[in-house]
């Protein structure tokens, strides 16, 4: 999963708390994050993981940073989502470590990244299972 790393908005940190809770709590066995800025630096690791393995781009904004930096370093990605599409952020939230109804949300966002991760993992299956 590639997360945004906007500061200047709260759908940046949205994506980025959200991210952090899907390889920590909901699918730790299974996902990993890629740093973007890095990533946008010339990290050659940061990008052949990206390349090698199906990606995630979660960006705050339509601005879609982590999804164009990927496409063009490292080729398509299995999915992307961005926040601001998916739920109406509210302007008051905090950028800083969300509490409250920003955790809230921020939890509903990894349940979301979270089944997206299943449905790319699923896919990805079955075309190793064909591919055999």
């Amino acid at each position: 999963m590639l997360a945004c790393s906007g500061e200047c908005r709260a759908s940046g940190t949205l994506s980025r708390v959200a991210t952090r809770l899907v390889r920590d709590e909901y699918r730790a066995d299974c996902t990993a994050t890629l740093c973007l800025p890095l990533f946008l630096a010339g990290d050659e690791d940061e990008r052949s993981f990206a390349r090698e393995f199906p990606t995630i781009t979660i960006d705050g904004c339509a601005k879609r940073c982590a999804l164009i930096a990927t496409e063009k370093h490292s080729g398509p990605v299995a999915d992307s989502m961005v926040v601001e599409e998916l739920t109406q952020v509210p302007p008051t939230l905090s950028r800083r470590e969300p509490h409250g109804e920003a955790l809230e949300l921020a939890r509903r966002l990894a349940e979301e990244i979270a089944r997206r991760v299943d449905r790319v993992l699923a896919n990805t299956t079955r075309h190793k299972e064909a591919d055999q």
